[in-house]
């Protein structure tokens, strides 16, 4: 993210910027921060698990979302971009620009996110009661990690690599293979 002259809006003046905005910005608390554009890797993955996530919701009243579409955090008065996201819940018909209610938030990390997503992001994502998990996808090696919201409301980690074949998302009950998720990408050098 690239910080933004320091102009406070409100979420209702950001939702309309972003409605004219060829540069997509995430919302904190009142300030808006551009978003940087992804590489090869990034949106490869990101496709290909969005691809795989359509075809498993289809039919069921999951919708899922990739890239373009803001996840809203009404009690820390934030906006962000998750790479994808699912909701299951129908009041989430009534926001078309953004859904307040994800079970599933996927980030795929990049150099200049990663510290973001692991720390900030995800603090501020846990506060959403509906998120069940929360998964980050490696680009330079195939790992995906995969945090999970306990009975006691604790989040527990579970890493996937290439020798675990496959990996779960038990919040929609699927499985896929990692071959599957980073099928066609081009790793590139750090």
């Amino acid at each position: 993210m690239i910080a933004t002259p320091e102009i406070y809006l409100t979420p209702d003046e950001y939702l309309l910027l972003e409605e004219h905005s060829d540069i997509k910005h995430e919302y904190i608390d009142g300030y808006v921060y551009a978003m940087a554009g992804a590489l090869d890797p990034h949106i490869t993955i990101a496709g290909n698990l969005f691809a795989l996530l359509r075809n498993h919701v289809r039919g069921s009243g999951c919708r899922v979302y990739i890239t373009d579409m803001k996840a809203r955090i009404e009690s820390l008065n934030r906006y962000y971009y998750p790479d994808v996201m699912v909701t299951c819940d129908e009041r989430d018909q009534e926001t078309p620009g953004y859904k307040r209610f994800p079970c599933l938030i996927v980030e795929v990390l990049s150099n200049s996110t990663e510290a973001f997503d692991r720390g900030d992001k995800f603090a501020d994502y846990q506060t959403l009661s509906s998120l069940k998990e929360y998964v980050l996808i490696n680009t330079k090696r195939q790992r995906v990690e995969c945090f999970r919201r306990n009975d006691e409301g604790l989040w527990v980690l579970q890493s996937y690599t290439a020798e675990d074949k496959s990996f779960q998302l038990y919040s929609i009950n699927f499985e896929v293979t990692i071959a599957e998720l980073y099928e066609d990408v081009i790793y590139t050098t750090p």
